[in-house]
């Protein structure tokens, strides 16, 4: 089994030092899926997806942006690192699930996936709060990392 990063010498919760990595261009994707019930999704398509607060998916374009810059400040052992791009993508896959897809890219001694994973989830977040008032039954499905690189350990799921 592997050893948690997280923990110092003492067993005890800390950050990991980073002070000795190179600087590397690190570059990371997470997606999360959200299923919205099919009178919703329909009634949002023929609309091109705008309510009265506003278009669903360009709402949480932004506020997935803004997540993924403060994750430092969210995730409490999370480097506070700047990015050099974040970019939200929103499709409507073959299952008519709501796929939300954030790359997130640096040029850091630490990774960048927990900066996508937190843009995917309040993305994710975000297009429940703006549906929410036309049903409760929407389902965020799953959050997974689905590729990064640049690090000590490269990742892409298949």
């Amino acid at each position: 089994m592997t050893n948690f990063s997280h923990l110092n010498k003492k067993e005890q919760p800390g950050m990991v030092n980073v002070g000795s990595k190179k600087v590397t261009h690190r570059k990371a994707t997470a997606k999360a899926t959200v299923i919205l019930p099919e009178n919703i999704l329909e009634a949002l398509q023929k609309d091109d997806f705008k309510t009265k607060k506003g278009s669903v998916f360009q709402t949480a374009i932004i506020a997935g942006i803004m997540a993924a810059k403060k994750t430092g400040e969210l995730i409490p052992l999370c480097h506070p690192i700047g990015m050099d791009n974040c970019e939200i993508d929103i499709e409507i896959n073959t299952q008519n699930e709501i796929e939300i897809y954030c790359t997130t890219e640096i040029e850091a001694k630490t990774g960048i996936e927990m900066e996508a994973l937190t843009g995917a989830s309040v993305a994710a977040l975000t297009i429940y709060d703006m549906c929410k008032a036309m049903s409760h039954d929407i389902v965020i499905k799953e959050i997974q990392l689905t590729e990064k690189s640049g690090g000590k350990n490269d990742f892409k799921r298949e």
